[in-house]
């Protein structure tokens, strides 16, 4: 038993199913949860405004959490390594013991930190409570990753059942008599300076309790019906979990418990067979950027690494701010400034349009979504810009180019959503709101729109710009 242990806590804000704590509870007559502020090692993915907003309330909640059972949370600023030896020498503690991450800068760093720990005789243990199945334990029967999305999640599937089942959280975690000293959350500067995140405040709820209520809404209202109301952004039809298992406010081990327990009482399985199958996308990415860590910045298929992009920072800046004169694509950015995430439909439409109309490079894609998603992840967010840009591991054919109109006629044919977002549309008749450029000039006026005043006229054709595209990729072939 030792005299006390350090919990390195990172990204795995939550009591329950936390492997590195129970270790710790199991092994150590007291407990410091310590959390280090060293973003530059992170770098060139420091986290962006979105994410440490969420950051900063997640540490707070728990904190206050921490507080009500006689514990308390230590922050201290990096670099990792010289923190975590100095609270080593302030606390007497000979175990140290994290949640492993898996961004390429994060496995380095850990592997680096756990010689260096065990070299200067500390037990130094990680373990996994951020996936189903470490990226190492899904092989091909060829002992290789995967780079195919199907074949990797049915052998996850085929291993689902082998899964323990979540751990409560620990009934008692001893603190220290004399905790060490630390930094208030306030000199982290993790809030933005002007108030761009007024409505992150209604929309979010980030701490663990949070995402037990989120998944519990989810299960009791929306799960049965998420195969099909996931495509339509008006309706409240997704789980909107990914900002609580990317901040380990939640684990997705106590997703899929939840999940079964809910089809064993409900008798319904589609809803939550779609959902875990988005589960298994997260796992995927993690599988990828493991295995292929070049893939954060550096197209998977390297072919596309010849690929002619266009340079268009008027098109890029009219793409960030919402006003490309695409109504959905608009929609859509403008939903994710304001709360910080964006449907899952319309990140597909805005992502298709910026990097197949405009020919923008999906980077410049990525590093927007970085910095404006509440739920920004490394490995989603490469997975997810290489698929639309056709670039990636099981991506879209590069020939698959969304068109804007017809998906907004499709999945938001009343215009609920575009309404929502674009209030300067709000009074146009439903037959021109996917194409306030087709409208005559009475319909604007019955609508008090001008277009290139209240809301802008397309930035380009869209018929025009996808023949180019497509031009540009079969270059590829």
């Amino acid at each position: 038993m030792h005299r006390a242990a350090i919990v390195w806590l990172r990204r795995d804000f939550r009591l329950a199913d936390h492997p590195a704590l129970r270790y710790a509870c199991e092994h150590a007559a007291s407990i410091v949860l310590a959390y280090i502020h060293a973003p530059e090692e992170d770098s060139p993915w420091i986290p962006g405004a979105a994410s440490r907003w969420w950051l900063h309330h997640s540490l707070m909640a728990f904190d206050k959490r921490l507080g009500k059972i006689g514990q308390r949370l230590i922050i201290r600023s990096g670099p990792s390594l010289a923190t975590l030896q100095s609270l080593l020498h302030e606390t007497g503690a000979t175990l140290i013991v994290w949640n492993r991450l898996y961004e390429p800068k994060c496995v380095e760093r850990d592997a680096f930190i756990k010689k260096a720990l065990r070299e200067s005789g500390v037990e130094a243990r990680s373990f996994n409570g951020a996936l189903l199945f470490e990226p190492w334990e899904i092989k091909t029967q060829q002992d290789t990753p995967f780079k195919v999305f199907t074949p990797f999640w049915r052998a996850c599937s085929a291993r689902l059942d082998s899964l323990t089942p979540p751990e409560p959280a620990p009934k008692k975690i001893p603190a220290p008599t004399t905790a060490p000293r630390s930094d208030s959350l306030g000199e982290l500067q993790l809030l933005p300076k002007i108030g761009w995140d007024s409505e992150f405040h209604t929309t979010w709820e980030p701490n663990e309790p949070g995402a037990q209520r989120r998944l519990k809404r989810f299960l009791t209202a929306r799960a049965d019906r998420y195969k099909t109301a996931r495509d339509f952004p008006a309706m409240d039809g997704t789980s909107r979990l990914s900002p609580h298992l990317h901040f380990g406010e939640l684990s997705p081990r106590q997703v899929y418990t939840a999940l079964k327990s809910h089809a064993i009482e409900a008798r319904a399985v589609d809803g939550g067979d779609a959902y875990l199958r988005e589960l298994g996308w997260r796992e995927f990415a993690h599988h990828l950027l493991y295995h292929f860590p070049h893939t954060a910045e550096s197209p998977f298929n390297p072919r596309f690494t010849d690929m002619q992009w266009e340079s268009n920072a008027a098109g890029l800046r009219a793409w960030q701010q919402g006003r490309t004169g695409i109504p959905l694509v608009d929609a859509g950015m403008r939903e994710l400034w304001a709360t910080g995430y964006m449907h899952n439909r319309a990140r597909m439409i805005a992502a298709s349009f910026l990097t197949k109309n405009l020919r923008i490079p999906w980077l410049e894609g990525a590093r927007w979504f970085w910095d404006t998603l509440v739920d920004a992840d490394l490995a989603n967010n490469s997975l997810g810009w290489q698929w639309v840009a056709g670039c990636g591991a099981d991506a879209a054919p590069y020939y698959r180019i969304f068109n804007p109109v017809l998906q907004s006629e499709r999945f938001d044919g009343d215009g609920i959503y575009l309404r929502r977002w674009l209030p300067e549309l709000k009074t146009l008749d439903d037959k021109f709101i996917h194409t306030p450029w087709a409208a005559p000039e009475a319909a604007l006026t019955a609508a008090q729109l001008q277009l290139g005043k209240q809301y802008p006229q397309p930035i380009i054709d869209l018929a025009r710009t996808r023949a180019l595209a497509l031009e540009a990729y079969q270059a590829l072939r």
